[in-house]
């Protein structure tokens, strides 16, 4: 079978000769008559495969010699990724010149004029990511209602990436009754549910993923030991051949490319943290051959076409068995063979399988140590040289922002030819960096900092200073000053006088003025409130109130009206009283005994008295127990304080 028997277009089938591709794959057997045709198709297929030339030769064969109005597409792809975009035009762009069409990639982290333009142009052929594509449909670069065919690329990972609200928008604005080709590597229930609502009895084409590649493609797992894991790395990077290892995070991606290059070998990196001209520059260069090890993310397993990559090595295990699909995919691609190998220790061994079983592939095992036999056999590792190579990555060029950025990116752009930047009109005039000096019009900028002189060196202020000092001297005019005439008098100053405004009738009575308070009175006023604001100050804020009846017999009350004692509280009263006064009596007379008072019971002193008397006048001797040894006389016990 051919492209001719398919119903291709004739011009685009010599250009598919000039480039060798005679015969179809089978991806492209299955769904060019119908797609030709003009009916719905749903394809599922591996990554590599051949879908980009199955949708794009449909697409082009129908839309041939037709042309674009401006802002108004006539065939839109989608697809997820900046890479897969780019990739996707590079493919389709060639063959769409031969048949009068054009393209142009709609994607964030590229050129936002660029874009503009080429809408205000009229371009047949669109191929956009989804939120680049919904920004410019917000601000009115482009409708959709002349779309014929809207293609979707690798539904399944837009479904991943969470972009399906988006394309359901996008796929809204499009004619309802217009051809859409829907190609997924996997069907799930997402995918399922836009097939459902936007394809009208679409013909469904599913090739087996594990049986389109049994024979071009190998699947190993290698069980090594956690501390050769970094040298067996180096071993299988220093192969003859292209080899693109993928890792989980992009710190690891730039990591492990490190430790590779200190070993001597040429290995470059590919991962979100780039530009998308950074990113184009090292997929130039790995396919180029300046580098022989790719290390890249999960954002290069999906859009990346090399050539001849034989191996494929999974450093850190993939997050689903869809990864490990379009990782693998990366090789074995068009009919050639490759292998694929995922690096794992004794505790991944189980996951590795898991994720092998759940995507079709049946791995084959082998443990394996620094230069092993199976080694060599399955991956062609060779020891590295141990020179450190440099591989210079490529920088941003010169008004270029992420992916992230937005702006006045592409309003200026390089000229290559000449080597100069050339800007495009719109732009604002250049200035000078550093105005000149001009003697003529006495123009001298004040410049601190140092300058060289045609020969190279630096010039001091003194000698940059010199010409102006010397055309200070020699155009500077003679200051001449006005003589003064002292010899007549001083004119005498005139008296002005502020004339006096006459005042109105009712105001005309004489002014009276306050006698002058002398210094001591206001000393004596200011003394008085300062004894005025203590007396408050001091004067307590409830007064003590006073006891009625317990009154002093024979004081007069305080105030006015104050009661006296009742009779039987003055009875009680009086007898306490004496017999307070008797007591006191006893106490203090001849015949009373003196009291000691009590002393530091620790003190020596007392001890030793208190023991000397007794009734005999001797000391009283200890206690003994039964056995002779002394017994400590037992402490008073005391009860303890309430705990709270």
């Amino acid at each position: 079978m051919t492209f001719k028997s398919l119903g291709v277009h004739p011009a685009l089938i010599a250009a598919l000769t000039e480039e060798g591709k005679t015969t179809p794959f089978p991806i492209q057997k299955a769904t060019l008559p119908e797609a030709i045709s003009g009916r719905d198709v749903l394809g599922r297929g591996q990554t590599g495969s051949g879908k980009t030339l199955a949708f794009g030769l449909a697409m082009m064969t129908r839309l041939a010699g037709q042309t674009a109005r401006p802002g108004r597409p006539l065939g839109l792809v989608l697809a997820p990724t900046r890479e897969l975009a780019v990739q996707i035009s590079e493919v389709l762009a060639p063959l769409a010149r031969t048949v009068g069409l054009n393209s142009q990639v709609v994607a964030g982290g590229m050129s936002y004029t660029t874009q503009q333009a080429a809408l205000k142009r009229g371009v047949p052929i669109i191929v956009a990511t989804p939120g680049r594509l919904e920004d410019l449909l917000k601000k009115k670069y482009m409708v959709l209602d002349d779309i014929q065919i809207t293609i979707l690329d690798e539904a399944d990972q837009m479904a991943d990436m969470g972009f399906l609200p988006i394309v359901t928008q996008i796929l809204n604005l499009t004619p309802p009754n217009g051809q859409r080709l829907l190609f997924s590597a996997t069907l799930d229930r997402d995918v399922d549910a836009l097939v459902r609502r936007f394809l009208k009895d679409p013909v469904t084409h599913s090739l087996e993923n594990e049986k389109s590649t049994a024979g071009n493609m190998e699947h190993h797992v290698l069980i090594v030991d956690q501390i050769h894991r970094d040298t067996i790395l180096q071993q299988i990077a220093a192969r003859e051949g292209r080899t693109i290892m993928f890792v989980k995070t992009k710190h690891g991606a730039d990591k492990l490319a490190d430790k590779l290059r200190q070993q001597g070998v040429a290995a470059s990196v590919l991962h979100g943290g780039k530009t998308q001209s950074q990113r184009t520059r090292v997929l130039e260069g790995f396919k180029l051959g300046h580098s022989t090890a790719l290390i890249a993310t999960d954002v290069a397993a999906r859009g990346i076409h090399v050539d001849d990559v034989s191996l494929v090595v999974h450093v850190d295990p993939p997050q689903d068995h869809k990864d490990y699909l379009h990782r693998a995919g990366r090789t074995a691609r068009a009919g050639a063979t490759g292998t694929v190998v995922s690096i794992g220790t004794h505790k991944q061994k189980k996951s590795i399988f898991g994720l092998a079983i759940r995507a079709g592939v049946k791995l084959k095992e082998s443990f394996v140590h620094p230069m092993h036999d199976d080694l060599v056999t399955i991956t062609g590792a060779q020891e590295p040289s141990g020179i450190p190579v440099i591989v210079t990555e490529p920088a941003p060029r010169r008004n270029e922002r992420s992916g992230s950025s937005r702006g006045r990116s592409g309003e200026r752009s390089f000229d290559r030819s000449r080597g100069e930047r050339s800007d495009r009109p719109g732009d604002f005039q250049k200035r000078d960096r550093a105005p000149k000096r001009d003697f003529d019009k006495k123009e001298f900028p004040k410049t601190d900092y140092p300058k060289r002189d045609r020969d190279g060196g630096f010039t001091s202020r003194a000698d940059r200073e010199a010409p102006k000092r010397e055309y200070e001297k020699k155009e500077a005019p003679k200051r001449e000053y006005a003589k003064k005439d002292y010899s007549k008098p001083f004119a005498e100053k005139k008296k002005f006088e502020k004339p006096v405004a006459a005042k109105p009738a009712h105001k005309k009575e004489e002014r009276v003025y306050k006698p002058i308070v002398e210094k001591r009175e206001v000393l004596r006023i200011v003394d008085e409130t300062e004894q005025k604001r203590r007396d408050r100050v001091s004067k307590p804020k409830y007064p003590k109130r006073e006891d009625k009846f317990n009154v002093k017999p024979g004081s007069k009350p305080s105030k006015p009206g104050a009661r006296k004692l009742s009779p039987a509280k003055a009875a009680v009263k009086k007898s306490r009283d004496n017999d307070r006064a008797e007591r006191f009596a006893k106490t203090t007379g001849a015949d009373s005994e003196k009291k000691t008072f009590r002393t530091n019971k620790f003190d020596p002193a007392v001890k030793s008295a208190a023991r000397k008397k007794t009734s005999t006048g001797k000391a009283a001797p200890r206690a003994l127990a039964k056995g002779g040894k002394k017994v400590a006389a037992k402490k008073p016990r005391h009860k303890s304080a309430p705990t709270r």
